[in-house]
């Protein structure tokens, strides 16, 4: 019995099921040549847009195209997606927790990309078009990127309808092994080529991979008498912004009103309602943006903030991690204190964007002095 393609309705129809459809229009192939929908999966030579020749059988077209590109928004792939980056932490990490987030709401605007499927070789998550709407906006404009397969990899990240090489970006992911670049060797190596044949600049930042492989047994601190726990204000945006060492402009006060918004945080406020000590998450899952006020470092009031958002974390399903600086000994040893555990190999953040000066940023990096647990000082999404 064969089945029909309804292009208008972006619904694939089984003859006899009238309860069952299939989203095709929510999984769309994108390339030079056009894909057959994906229940076959197949590559067609077919050039007239929209549409692929009935006389086509699975598998039996291959014509001259790009590399695949599946948009994957159907909600049961994506679910079943997500199962499969679990089985493969820690190494998916942080594909996993923006999978994770588009699952939930998705309150960062993100999509997901795959190679194929179900069988992918590489998933890379980015902003949708309406999210990316400004060139200059690093901050929003955020990818991740895991692979089973370099060369998928490489033909992803080089394919223009997959990566927005016009616009300024970041793009992360997960930490390889000690003697490995990490990034997963592929994704650094492309970018930076891709990069360099484009004339653009290419910054570099390493982090320390956090997890905590237990969360519920993180032990839980008190705050000191006439401080109080509490989720961090909208109104706290300017305050976080102007204590970001890579904030304090209009792309990092939007930015940082969205986590604040749509993200798990928490922060421990004075007697008169300012926060001294706070930590947000980010549309990844990790937790970011950690800072202690300097006149309120060494009493440790970032062991009750962590351990108060590490709890809202579990609760959701969400893995505990964060990335440090190398050089941030003192997050370091207050997060290993807490029961979080240094992955092996270093993160690497990739920043792209054209114009890019390397002394602004290099400067901003060595200034860093926060002792507070930053799951990513970065320049793009994570205080300093």
């Amino acid at each position: 019995m064969r089945w029909r393609l309804n292009m208008s309705r972006g619904q694939t129809r089984y003859p006899g099921k009238r309860a069952q459809s299939r989203c095709i229009r929510n999984s769309q192939w994108l390339g030079l040549g056009r894909q057959c929908q994906e229940a076959t999966g197949h590559r067609c030579a077919q050039t007239r847009p929209g549409r692929c020749p009935s006389h086509c059988p699975a598998g039996s077209c291959e014509g001259p195209s790009r590399p695949a590109m599946l948009i994957l928004s159907c909600s049961s792939k994506l679910r079943l997606l997500e199962g499969m980056l679990q089985r493969g932490l820690p190494d998916t990490l942080p594909v996993y927790g923006a999978v994770m987030h588009v699952n939930r709401g998705n309150p960062a605007g993100q999509e997901v990309l795959v190679d194929s499927w179900p069988a992918f070789k590489t998933v890379l998550t980015r902003p949708r078009r309406e999210v990316a709407r400004d060139p200059s906006d690093y901050f929003t404009n955020l990818y991740t990127a895991f692979y089973r397969d370099e060369g998928a990899c490489r033909a992803l990240l080089e394919n223009s309808r997959a990566v927005d090489w016009g616009q300024a970006f970041q793009i992360q992911g997960a930490p390889a092994d000690s003697a490995r670049l990490s990034l997963q060797d592929g994704v650094y190596e492309t970018i930076r080529d891709i990069a360099r044949a484009r004339g653009l600049e290419m910054e570099t930042y390493p982090y320390r991979p956090l997890l905590h492989p237990d969360p519920p047994a993180m032990p839980q601190y008190r705050p000191d008498k006439g401080l109080r726990l509490a989720p961090v204000s909208p109104a706290h945006a300017m305050l976080l912004r102007d204590t970001w060492n890579f904030g304090r402009n209009s792309w990092s006060l939007r930015y940082l009103c969205l986590l604040i918004r749509h993200f798990p945080n928490a922060c421990l406020l004075a007697p008169e309602g300012t926060p001294i000590s706070w930590s947000l998450t980010d549309p990844l899952a990790a937790l970011t943006h950690g800072y202690t006020l300097p006149e309120h470092r060494g009493q440790h009031h970032t062991r009750p903030v962590v351990g108060t958002l590490a709890a809202q974390l579990h609760a959701r399903g969400f893995p505990v991690y964060t990335r440090v600086l190398p050089h941030n000994e003192p997050s370091l040893h207050t997060l290993q204190r807490l029961g979080f555990r240094i992955l092996p190999g270093v993160f690497y953040q990739l920043m792209v964007r054209p114009g890019f000066t390397q002394s602004q940023s290099a400067s901003a990096l060595a200034s860093a002095q926060d002792p507070a647990p930053s799951s990513g000082e970065r320049p793009h999404t994570h205080s300093t």
